[in-house]
């Protein structure tokens, strides 16, 4: 009896090491299909202008998948370049992810505020015959574009040394990028080679110099560093020039690997199609709130003002430029702009209080700030540029809303079927005593010379009158003769019949 019961006794222990091991194989498998899947690499397009759309877009992407710890980045460059202000904006978003999890992907070119960003990745590959470079800050002025001062340039010059640390890249040729007035060497030292700046060099000892193998010119004053993919493969800036994405993700050592690309989505393409439309909206929308401020009750121009502010406005909501500030501005613009078309008569401080307050609403709602940063050049001339936008767009709408009036709606009878009280007195006649109120006999004085018409006040009424031939002096007492076809015929009243 006594084996019977051991070996009973020891079933359970069996089938419990048994489900363990099934965990343990299950775990096993499943671990090794993750390993085989690999890493999900998240492909971002970064084309067109660089501008708020964009950078709302990105940072929306970036934000999404900050908890994920091995999620690889890889942002798909095809940019001539845009806003400082934007581009600043989104190299601050890229540099949130630590470097090794995100790539630039030259696909095909990297201008401008464009070499900005490729360069804010941890890693940088090239298409082949693509470009990168040419970051010179350029402003608008009234003879055209120019390039911009030495304080806007000091400023991206020490945020592409920034990331030129953060990512070992050579400093001095990073910021030879953005000034013109860098010449950049190349020194040899025996086996050792560095890149200098001129001022660098004129610096050195003749003793440092003698120490010198070789010296060649890379960039030329007067001239900004570009790079096709070769070159910046050989400056030290692109891991390698490949043919295809999948290609750049082998050379980065991602065997296996899941490919998953964002797109913006319909909001985010929404703001960033109806941007170049925005002057146009605001000139259409402040037009429209002045015709109908002008007019009587509440109507079609109101509404259409309306809905152009209000898309402009949302716009910049959308884009993170407009924010609760520019939102309670807003209001407080229509609560006026009510106040004036319901409460108040006429056009006075509540109308014009208005349009300052939507003006100035509209002017936050195209920047991230209220007063320019002294460190951030820029934002002053983003400033005027706004200021010059509103008011310009201020003032097209107030000739255009005034054109309107005069031409345009005075011929909508012609299209638009009435009916319309179209009648004038251009021709009337007053043909009886009755229709002037003047009857023969009554007396007044007259107000100027009879020669023989003239003005005449008859019992307060100030008529036209003429005489029966005679000239009578202005404050002369008369007597009304006859009232015949409308006119009213006078005669001096003697002084005998005063009497």
């Amino acid at each position: 009896m006594m084996p019977f019961k051991t070996r009973s006794a020891m079933l359970p222990e069996q089938k419990s090491t048994q489900v363990w091991v099934a965990v343990l194989l299950f775990v096993l498998i499943l671990s090794t299909a993750v390993e085989a899947a690999g890493p999900v690499v998240h492909i971002i397009p970064v084309s067109g202008t660089v501008e708020p759309g964009m950078a709302a877009y990105l940072k929306r992407v970036v934000s999404s998948l900050e908890k994920d710890d091995s999620a690889i980045l890889v942002f798909v460059m095809d940019t001539f370049g845009g806003r400082v202000d934007a581009a600043f904006e989104i190299v601050e978003t890229i540099c949130t992810v630590p470097r090794e999890r995100t790539i630039a992907y030259v696909e095909k070119r990297a201008i401008s505020a464009g070499a900005l960003i490729a360069l804010s990745a941890g890693t940088l590959i090239m298409k082949e015959n693509t470009l990168i470079g040419d970051c010179a800050p350029i402003i608008q002025t009234s003879e055209g574009h120019e390039e911009a001062g030495e304080k806007t340039q000091t400023v991206l010059r020490a945020q592409f040394r920034t990331l030129a640390k953060r990512n070992n890249y050579p400093q001095v040729l990073a910021e030879s990028m953005v000034s013109k007035s860098m010449e950049v060497y190349k020194i040899t030292r025996g086996e050792h080679s560095e890149y200098m700046d001129k001022t660098t060099w004129q610096e050195l000892s003749e003793k440092e110099k003698a120490t010198i193998t070789s010296k060649s010119t890379i960039v030329s004053e007067g001239e900004l560093l570009t790079m096709d993919d070769k070159e910046a493969a050989d400056l030290g800036f692109s891991r390698q020039s490949v043919t295809t994405l999948d290609q750049a993700l082998d050379v980065m050592g991602y065997g296996a690997y899941q490919k998953v690309r964002i797109e913006e989505n319909w909001s985010e393409k929404f703001v960033r199609w109806i941007q170049p439309f925005l002057p146009i909206l605001m000139l259409l929308g402040i037009g429209a709130v002045y015709t109908e401020i002008k007019a009587p009750g509440f109507g079609i121009p109101g509404i259409v003002g309306i809905i152009c502010l209000g898309l402009v406005f949302f716009n910049q909501y959308l884009v993170g430029l407009a924010d609760y500030t520019e939102i309670l501005v807003f209001i407080i613009g229509f609560l006026l702009l009510g106040m004036e078309m319901f409460v108040l008569p006429g056009f006075g401080i509540a109308g014009i209080s208005a349009i300052v307050v939507l003006a100035a609403g509209l002017v936050l709602s195209f920047q991230d700030f209220v007063l320019p940063d002294p460190s951030l050049p820029w934002q002053s001339d983003l400033m005027i540029k706004n200021l010059g936008l509103v008011m310009g767009s201020a003032l097209g709408a107030l000739l255009v809303s005034m054109s309107v009036v005069r031409f345009v709606l005075p011929k909508l009878s012609k299209v638009v079927k009435g009916p319309y009280l179209d009648a004038t007195l251009q021709d009337s006649r007053a043909e009886s005593t009755e229709a002037l109120g003047i009857c023969a006999g009554d007396q007044g004085i007259a107000l100027t010379t009879l020669r023989p018409s003239g003005k005449v006040r008859i019992r307060d009424i100030k008529v036209d009158a003429v005489t029966q031939g005679d000239f009578i002096d202005p404050a002369t007492p008369v007597r009304v003769a006859r009232v015949t076809a409308g006119h009213v015929v006078v005669e001096t009243i003697m002084e005998k019949e005063k009497k």
